[in-house]
């Protein structure tokens, strides 16, 4: 009897709760007939035709290779719902949450961010100005640090890459800090607040900080032992790596257009690598291959690693931050990342490069192009990293595509390379998965009528 009880009452409140039902129904029991007969048939009908289910779809993670300028905006833009970390060679990684926004306001800004993004790129109506610059920024500092490498390095001098990486860390932190006291007009307790109310995510950027002090050495390594045109290919292994790793430890499932792209550019890296005898009387050939392909391979392995690590445990965490980004801004992520890198490379330092520096200093051997070098990797990447914003992952494919047709065009202008035509069908297998592997919308036919 109680139960009975409970479930007359609970309907009575879901009834009552409904003041249009209500309404009909006192009106079906007050004589109205046809009413009456009008609701038993909507009953009918539902009962009859029940509500289908929507599918709900799954998450979608889509990972690319991490270096430092995505690590920036990751760190910047690490939230509960959508993040997109870009980085300095152009790559970035994108998660899309698997709760739903609890408030209607925070779900449009994010519609219209994304809106923004694809916007600038070239997924619906072609190139736009601002895509256009993001382009050519981007392209032009990757091409340019590539190349001052290779004519700092050509000649293999004997500074330390400790220091050179250093320098670029320090230039990042002194116009971050610079930038936030004269153009923000804020104090340099600001700063301090911010890295102790985000601690835990400053100490956990302390790991692809590291990775990425690794890359940058092996940069100066590779770049003295291969030719920039060579390298600017080799170094885009970075998919393969990363892809590996995403399938191995996160789990991720590749797309067939993404598998086929990774085979392209696995055929395109061994056809720019195979020596003929054009190539290898080439005068921009100095100093030892191998050390120079497995340093590249490094870069490689490093960045995946850094890529996989940021998405499982930096964000994968589910631990929202303590500071709301919007109260400060890229300029005091770049301060955390530069921070990070600064200890991480200054602990290298001392425990490998310590004999020389106590007996010859820091900065031993240290020519005009390795400070003008320092220059580039410093102050491009914080230029990159500021007009990445704009960019969706079709642009960054397309400015990784042109970064590598101007390094391989200004390398033999510039340092005299010689390219076999093989060198030639292998970039264009490298330049094909590229655009593969970050392209949408690729089912669409290319002539409309």
């Amino acid at each position: 009897m109680d139960t009975f009880n409970r479930i007359f009452l609970t309907k009575r409140v879901n009834s009552n709760s409904h003041g249009a039902d209500s309404l009909l129904k006192s009106s079906s029991g007050g004589g109205g007939g046809i009413t009456s007969a009008g609701a038993a048939d909507t009953e009918t009908q539902e009962r009859k035709s029940p509500a289908k289910r929507i599918p709900v779809r799954r998450d979608v993670l889509e990972l690319e290779p991490i270096t430092m300028t995505s690590l920036e905006a990751a760190a910047a833009t690490t939230a509960d719902h959508a993040t997109t970390a870009t980085m300095d060679h152009g790559y970035d990684v994108e998660v899309h949450s698997r709760h739903a926004p609890e408030s209607q306001p925070s779900t449009s800004k994010q519609k219209g961010l994304q809106r923004q993004s694809s916007n600038s790129g070239n997924a619906a109506g072609g190139l736009t100005k601002i895509g256009l610059i993001v382009l050519l920024i981007c392209a032009v500092q990757n091409c340019a640090k590539t190349l001052v490498m290779r004519f700092v390095m050509k000649d293999q001098p004997k500074f330390l890459t400790s220091a050179a990486v250093l320098g670029s860390e320090c230039i990042k932190m002194t116009c971050s800090v610079g930038y936030i006291l004269f153009i923000q007009k804020r104090s340099l307790g600001s700063i301090f607040q911010f890295l102790k109310d985000d601690m835990r995510n400053t100490m956990l950027l302390l790991v692809p900080a590291s990775a990425y002090n690794f890359q940058t050495s092996m940069e100066y390594v590779a770049l003295a032992n291969l030719n920039a045109a060579t390298f600017s290919v080799l170094v885009q292994t970075k998919l393969l790596t990363t892809a590996i790793f995403s399938v191995a430890i996160l789990r991720k499932q590749l797309k067939y257009i993404q598998v086929i792209s990774l085979v392209l550019l696995t055929v395109g890296v061994m056809m720019c690598n195979l020596k003929t005898g054009a190539s290898s009387s080439s005068a921009d050939e100095i100093g030892n291959t191998t050390k120079g392909i497995m340093a590249t391979l490094g870069i490689a392995l490093s960045s995946g690693f850094a890529s996989v690590y940021t998405e499982k445990v930096i964000k994968g965490t589910g631990v929202p931050r303590k500071v709301n980004m919007d109260d400060y801004g890229l300029a005091y992520t770049q301060v955390q990342l530069a921070g990070m890198s600064i200890l991480a490379i200054g602990i290298y330092a001392v425990a490998q490069d310590w004999n020389i520096i106590v007996e010859h200093g820091m900065f031993y051997n240290f020519t005009k192009g390795a400070a003008l070098s320092c220059f580039m990797s410093g102050m491009g990447g914080l230029v990159v990293a500021s007009v990445l914003k704009y960019a969706d992952s079709i642009l960054k494919g397309y400015a990784t595509a042109l970064s590598v047709v101007m390094t391989g065009i200004l390398s033999v202008i510039l340092f005299g390379t010689q390219l076999s035509t093989i060198y030639y069908l292998g970039i264009l297998n490298v330049i094909c998965a590229v655009l593969l592997y970050n392209g949408k919308n690729l089912d669409q036919f290319i002539c409309k009528k």
